[in-house]
């Protein structure tokens, strides 16, 4: 059996914040970062491109072989965990190896959702999260002239633009009236459907899946509307899971995520978890919240190694405001914080510029002087910036008809001075 002293279950954003953060407070204590990839590190931000073939796999590692030898840490591909014991602080792998810890991180990430659509389990399908399905994609795209994208978020919008670029028929099914419902109010996701349109992308809304089922060497995927759409390939990109099987039995608390508090801690007080497989608190209510996005992995990652390092320049998670960046098509939108709000209240301001002919939208959502939400499409924003807005809770009741006449440079102007 070996030990460590720090443990660390995942070898994506989260976990390398962490790591980064324990070596450089900890020059000496022993870290192994555990991860069943078998690969080094890697942005799963860039799979799809993977799949078009825009990206090589030696392009989009985070990290290579001598990081981890210069910072002394035991890096472990293709190692797969499949039990942790709080009580004796040791982590089983899949190898038949155990590893003792002093302190333990949970990134494990998240896997595919997988729906029980009647007769998936008759067809092939396939999924995007991790290399090894981008690069199966890859090789099935060569005999392909038709698919199927079941899914109504970035990961399903994005992998069928690199479809379609690839020459392939792609056609998109959404159960709701209007794709991206979690980042875009309806206008801005119209205008990203005609977009996606206009370049061979059909997307069906407003129809589930009846069934599935063979049909040659592909499917045939029934909709509920009485449509049957025919594929060569057959994408599930319909949300994801967070990756806590292993857990089951530890007496780790655990709802939809790992729940964690202001500091990434479980329960169980050396485990903390971080990145899209914890619940943590929220920013916008009181309730804990899985946000799945790179950037907040990194953050909750970096407080996760602060707090167990002792950090004495810890600051509380304060929850997350979301941000989510898309490119398609050579346009781009984001969209951060409660972006999807429509109407205007008593305390809740809404400002919009609605441009199709040009391919330009712009929503700013306000209440009570404060900002808490922005979505665009093709407008000349600082997400980053308005994030910083939003999470800081500034008060724009003074400057709010000039930020809204000219949110890019007033957000700046008003960022500066608050990080000075």
């Amino acid at each position: 059996m070996s030990q460590v002293k720090y443990l660390i279950i995942g070898g994506s954003h989260a976990g390398l914040s962490a790591l980064e953060v324990i070596r450089f407070q900890d020059e000496d204590g022993q870290i192994a970062m555990v991860s069943r990839e078998q690969s080094l590190p890697y942005s799963p931000t860039i799979l799809p491109y993977v799949i078009s073939g825009k990206k090589q796999t030696d392009t989009i590692l985070l990290r290579d072989e001598s990081y981890f030898a210069d910072l002394n840490v035991r890096f472990m591909p293709g190692s797969t965990v499949v039990a942790v014991n709080p009580a004796e602080a040791t982590v089983a792998l899949q190898s038949g190896e155990t590893i003792r810890y002093e302190k333990l991180l949970l990134a494990t990430g998240a896997d595919a959702a997988v729906p029980p659509f009647p007769g998936i389990d008759t067809v092939s399908y396939q999924v995007v999260r991790t290399l090894d399905d981008a690069l199966k994609l890859r090789r099935s795209i060569q005999n392909a002239k038709s698919a199927v994208v079941i899914g109504a978020g970035l990961i399903a919008m994005h992998t069928a633009e690199n479809l379609a670029r690839a020459g392939l028929e792609v056609t998109m099914v959404v159960r709701r009236q209007v794709s991206l419902f979690a980042y875009f109010d309806g206008d801005a996701a119209r205008m990203i459907e005609t977009i996606f349109s206009k370049n061979g992308v059909r997307i069906a809304t407003g129809s589930g899946v009846a069934g599935i089922a063979p049909e040659g060497d592909g499917c045939e995927v029934k909709l509920e509307s009485g449509e049957a759409l025919s594929a060569d390939l057959l994408l599930l990109a319909a949300g994801v899971r967070p990756r806590a099987g292993f857990l089951e039995n530890s007496g780790i608390d655990i709802d939809q995520g790992i729940l964690v508090n202001e500091s990434m801690r479980t329960n169980v007080d050396n485990i903390r978890a971080a990145g899209d497989v914890a619940q943590a608190p929220g920013f916008f209510d009181e309730g804990k919240t899985i946000n799945a996005t790179l950037p907040n992995a990194s953050v909750q990652g970096r407080i996760a190694g602060m707090d167990m390092v002792g950090d004495p320049a810890l600051k509380p998670y304060p929850g997350s405001s979301g941000l989510n960046t898309f490119n398609f098509f050579d346009n781009h939108g984001f969209s951060v914080g409660l972006a999807t709000v429509t109407e205007t209240t008593d305390n809740i301001e809404v400002n919009t510029i609605y441009l199709p002919s040009s391919r330009q939208y712009q929503k700013l959502v306000f209440k009570n002087d404060r900002l808490i939400g922005v979505s665009a499409i093709n407008a000349e924003l600082d997400p980053g910036v308005l994030r910083e807005l939003i999470q800081r809770e500034v008060n724009l009741a003074e400057i709010k008809d000039r930020f809204t006449s000219d949110p890019l440079n007033t957000g700046r102007l008003l960022m500066t001075k608050l990080w000075r």
